[in-house]
């Protein structure tokens, strides 16, 4: 074989496969009903849209089909239905906000779950009234 027929099967092999999202493509994801969307969701998801989604996330869901592509909302309980997917929402997260971009693989979770609320602990020097014993910090 040549070099170029190798770069080629290289190519092939690496070619992104479509998403898939419980056997239905994006488009097809895309074209349902929130019922039907419902019908193939995880059921604490399923749950959710059964019992009626809260008068929030029907305002938040107003918004994005109204067209805007950046909504604020302080809705983290809110699913993520395929109407979202290619959408930038910023979710507040206790102190700031985060700007989420909501992607294909994001269906059948919650918004709440890519705006992490808490920061990693970085510690500085002991304060005062240490230990003598706590007062030793290590050379990096």
């Amino acid at each position: 074989m040549t070099s170029d027929k190798k770069k080629k099967k290289k190519i092939e092999i690496r070619a992104k496969k479509e998403f898939t999202y419980r056997g239905y493509t994006l488009d097809e994801l895309k074209k349902m009903t929130l019922d039907e969307f419902m019908m193939i969701a995880p059921s604490r998801i399923r749950r959710t849209i059964r019992r009626g989604l809260a008068p929030e996330h029907i305002k938040l869901l107003k918004h994005l089909r109204k067209g805007k592509d950046r909504v604020k909302t302080h809705a983290r309980d809110m699913p993520i239905i395929p109407e979202m997917v290619g959408k930038v929402i910023v979710i507040h997260a206790g102190k700031d906000w985060r700007d989420v971009y909501i992607q294909p693989e994001m269906l059948g979770h919650y918004l709440g779950e890519f705006a992490m609320t808490r920061k990693e602990v970085k510690h500085s020097g002991p304060g005062v009234g240490a230990t003598r014993s706590s007062k030793f910090l290590p050379l990096k």
